[in-house]
């Protein structure tokens, strides 16, 4: 049996009470004791999404990989790096407007679009907050891969990873969602802040966006996945739940440009 805490808190990712021990999983007794198993099952699985394009979904263990062409997310976000990133969208898009909604739209999938691929999937999510995530760039300066520092995932109860140092338990569907939402809104808040600073940005519309994220994840993973269509959308709209209940406009209909022009900027002055 397993002796747990059940709460979590959203805002720091960390564990309330002690972690569960319990004995390993029989499912799984060569991976007992590695903290990134439960991690690397599922990504097998993200990858397998897509098979043409294995990191769409998927996530690398940052324990694993070289620094070249990566850069944490919460350092990343300053120092120039989004004003880059908008200049070199800026030279395929035309406009610096356009280019800012291209790099919003990459960064909202970096942080909330792979792991609610994973909680439509499994009913599992890795810790999307801003001091655990990583950003890898491909030749052409875009965002192409995530990492992650830590590989804990959070489960459900009955989880073949639940009571092994590669997951912490949560009591239910609901506690995942919320926590899901807790760390996903922390850094896209702060996403959304420094890219702000580079290019005025309609918030409303980027939270919008972000609710086309999870809904896009809930759609398409029945479809490639093999999950059941009920299951993946109860989850998605779950996890919309917990972003509004947050007061977050994520079902708002995102038909709007993202970088606000200079008539609204004159008028929210």
């Amino acid at each position: 049996m397993l002796d747990i805490a059940v709460t979590e808190n959203p805002t720091t990712g960390g564990w309330l009470g002690s972690r569960p021990v319990a004995a390993p999983s029989s499912e799984c007794p060569d991976s007992a004791h590695d903290v990134g198993a439960a991690l690397a099952q599922s990504c097998a699985r993200l990858r397998g999404i897509y098979r043409d394009y294995p990191r769409v979904y998927a996530v690398a263990l940052m324990a694993e990989q070289p620094r070249r062409r990566w850069w944490a997310l919460r350092q990343g976000i300053r120092g120039g790096r989004l004003d880059r990133m908008v200049e070199r969208a800026a030279e395929d898009v035309g406009t610096r407007e356009a280019a800012g909604a291209a790099v919003a739209t990459a960064l909202i999938h970096a942080v909330v679009g792979r792991v609610a691929a994973l909680v439509m999937l499994e009913g599992r999510a890795w810790d999307s907050g801003l001091d655990n995530l990583w950003l890898h760039m491909d030749s052409d300066g875009a965002v192409d891969w995530a990492g992650v520092v830590d590989p804990v995932l959070r489960v459900l109860p009955g989880d073949r990873w639940a009571g092994t140092p590669s997951a912490v338990t949560l009591p239910c569907e609901q506690a995942l969602l919320v926590w899901t939402a807790g760390r996903c809104r922390l850094a896209l808040a702060a996403v959304f802040d420094a890219l702000d600073e580079v290019v005025p940005l309609d918030r409303a519309r980027c939270w919008a966006l972000v609710g086309e994220s999870v809904l896009g994840a809930a759609t398409l993973v029945p479809i490639l996945g093999g999950v059941g269509e009920s299951v993946a959308m109860r989850r998605g709209q779950g996890l919309l739940d917990a972003f509004e209940a947050a007061g977050l406009p994520v079902r708002a209909r995102a038909d709007r440009q993202v970088v606000r022009g200079p008539r609204v900027q004159a008028m929210a002055s």
